[in-house]
């Protein structure tokens, strides 16, 4: 017995429950029409999947009220929605052909043979403003207009195409200028420096060693190494070899080889007290590093060149993306000014074409 009533309770909550979860909405998509226009009714169910739903059907001229006709219905569309359910639409075609205010009844719909009713809706129905002060004034028909130009005639078919494409051109004329302007220009610009001559630099450094007071230093090792330092950088640029990447005895072999004896004893001493100092920790005296020092200042002095140019043409290198820069620049520019060659040329044809038809 208890078993029973349970049983029959849960069977009244999931009644309640499908109950509560079915909706039957219909809309419309205008609430006044004119004579003979239509409208549509849509009538909307929202139901758990898997129930049946059926429509009231209406026959074509059928009346759903008296004055509204329903002209035709729509196939059901349903779309699945979120928690297990549903909605099935089914739409009417509706028209009047009286002037009234009706009330549209709200149609029945069951699911799983259960009966819902939709709201109730409202239809104005007017009619088109009347002439009540000439009821009997009527018009004719018009006459058939005689079109002012053929397309098929040859002239104005070709003035109307070709104007087409000129302003076709003319908008890809402008919008290549545009792209011309924002991708700016590769500018190679040529730098005229002073240039400063191997001697001068050599004497640079050796000024700068002077002036630190590094014959008198007790870091022997540095103001070599220094000293050496001008001296290769000197022969490197003045004799043409990478004295730099050399020993001193292939920098004395290399001069004498090009015939270049120049003080090569006191160059040779001078590399020869500098790799000491360097490599076997020699300690020379002040006289004999004074002495170095103007061996080397001598040994430029008589070597120099004068007569070199003192300034120098710098010719920058354009990088692969500056001269991909530069030759779409140089596309862009033909092709705009062969459009605009175009442009003129067709504006000019359709200009006399014009004057030749319309004279």
């Amino acid at each position: 017995m208890i078993k029973r009533q349970v049983t029959l309770l849960i069977v009244a909550l999931l009644a309640l429950v499908a109950n509560a979860q079915v909706t039957v909405e219909q809309k419309i998509d205008s609430f006044a029409i004119f004579i003979g226009q239509q409208t549509n009714l849509h009538l909307i169910v929202t139901a758990p999947k898997g129930q049946a739903v059926v429509f009231p059907n209406f026959k074509p001229s059928e009346h759903m009220v008296p004055g509204i006709e329903v002209l035709q219905t729509s196939e059901e569309e349903t779309t699945e929605l979120d928690n297990g359910l549903q909605k099935t639409t089914k739409s009417y075609t509706l028209t009047s052909f009286d002037e009234k205010l009706y009330s549209l009844p709200g149609l029945k719909v069951k699911v799983n043979n259960k009966e819902y009713e939709a709201n109730v809706l409202a239809l104005k129905v007017v009619t088109m403003d009347v002439d009540t002060l000439h009821p009997n004034q009527f018009f004719p028909p018009k006459d058939v207009q005689n079109n002012p130009f053929s397309w098929a005639d040859e002239p104005w078919a070709s003035i109307f195409y070709l104007s087409v494409l000129m302003l076709l051109l003319a908008a890809l004329g402008v919008y290549l200028f545009v792209r011309l302007k924002q991708n700016k220009p590769v500018i190679t610009r040529i730098r005229i420096v002073k240039k400063i001559l191997p001697h001068q630099k050599a004497m640079t450094a050796i000024e700068r060693i002077k002036a630190e007071r590094m014959t008198a230093s007790e870091n022997q090792k540095e103001y070599y190494t220094q000293l050496t330092d001008a001296l290769r950088q000197y022969i490197n640029e003045r004799f043409g070899f990478n004295a730099m990447e050399m020993t001193s005895s292939e920098i004395i072999e290399h001069l004498n080889a090009n015939g270049n004896q120049e003080m090569m004893n006191e160059l040779k001493e001078i590399f020869q007290t500098a790799d000491l100092v360097k490599f076997a920790k020699y300690a020379t005296l002040i006289n004999e590093n004074d002495l170095n020092l103007v061996n080397a200042i001598e040994f430029i002095d008589k070597t120099k060149i004068e007569n070199q140019p003192d300034t120098e043409r710098i010719v920058p290198e354009l990088t692969e993306a500056d001269k991909r820069t530069k030759q779409t620049r140089l596309a862009l520019k033909t092709v705009i000014w062969t459009i605009g060659v175009c442009v003129v040329a067709i504006a000019v044809y359709i200009a006399y074409s014009l004057y030749d038809v319309l004279g």
